[in-house]
């Protein structure tokens, strides 16, 4: 399947899981979600992948980046959900988009890739609806989100890396995971106490832990092996323009304005990359056999 179909379905479950999650803020805070949603996701993981088999994960040098990776993701997540308590979604979405703006800006190899996150970066603005009414967390919140934004740069090369090492990407996920809930525990574990004595309550942090981390990480994990981390960066724009889509299929919420423009603007920038040829990279270990699936 094409990287873009990849992200699409990836968008798809992530939106699914955001709207579930939305109704746990008003009993948890919104930093615990957040990590119950990477800690479940690490366990499930780890018992289906069962990555202690893997020998090669252990590695002292590899196992190091693989819980970097972890902790790096964790932080990106918790980060995220406190930015959108204090600031609109449009403009958090917007502000953490910085973060791949980077990560192309540094490491891409042509100008395809460079005006592609440009072009990328202006649509996801105008898709996200930006608004200045930042509210009276406006601080908290914008702290939060360059914490995010910086994450999710680290989130794009360090997971590259991790899909890259040679073995099962899902395998080394569901360590990272697993080690960034544990490192962040200390810290958020506290506020989970209602899902313990709520099954209902701890079965939506299942699905939000599959619909928001185990699908769509693992299927990202499946196109970093794929393209370059520049390549990637502008692939996340896809996100935003796949929830504007979905609004405008499931919800008769048609764009109009300057989001079409934004659909347009992503849209292109999509195709620019397209036509950019392949990572300039090379195949990384194990990149002669096709990407084990999640």
């Amino acid at each position: 399947m094409p990287a873009p179909a990849l992200f699409v379905v990836s968008g798809l479950t992530q939106y699914l899981g955001a709207a579930v999650a939305v109704g746990l803020f008003a009993v948890l805070p919104a930093g615990t979600v957040a990590w119950l949603r990477v800690a479940v996701a690490g366990v499930l993981l780890l018992a289906w992948r069962r990555p202690w088999r893997v020998r090669a994960l252990w590695e002292p040098r590899r196992l190091a980046v693989t819980v970097l990776f972890g902790v790096v993701l964790a932080t990106m997540n918790v980060a995220f959900y406190v930015a959108i308590e204090h600031l609109p979604l449009g403009t958090a979405v917007a502000l953490e988009f910085l973060g791949p703006v980077a990560v192309a800006a540094v490491t891409g190899s042509g100008w395809r890739e460079r005006a592609a996150i440009g072009v990328a970066a202006v649509g996801v603005v105008l898709l996200a609806g930006v608004s200045l009414d930042t509210g009276p967390g406006a601080v908290a919140g914008l702290v939060a989100i360059g914490v995010a934004a910086a994450c999710w740069a680290g989130y794009i090369v360090l997971g590259r890396r991790v899909a890259r090492a040679g073995t099962p990407g899902a395998s080394g996920l569901a360590v990272a995971m697993a080690a960034g809930g544990l490192v962040l525990a200390p810290f958020l574990a506290g506020g989970a106490g209602p899902v313990l004595h709520d099954a209902r309550l701890a079965l939506l942090v299942v699905v939000i832990a599959v619909c928001s981390s185990v699908v769509p990480y693992a299927l990202e994990q499946v196109v970093l092996r794929r393209v370059s981390a520049a390549t990637f960066a502008v692939l996340l724009a896809l996100l935003p323009a796949t929830a504007a889509v979905v609004g405008a299929v499931v919800l008769r919420q048609l764009p109009h304005g300057l989001e079409l423009v934004g659909l347009v603007l992503v849209s292109g920038a999509i195709a620019l990359t397209a036509r950019g040829g392949s990572d300039p990279s090379g195949p990384g270990p194990g990149d002669g056999q096709p990407p084990a699936p999640g």
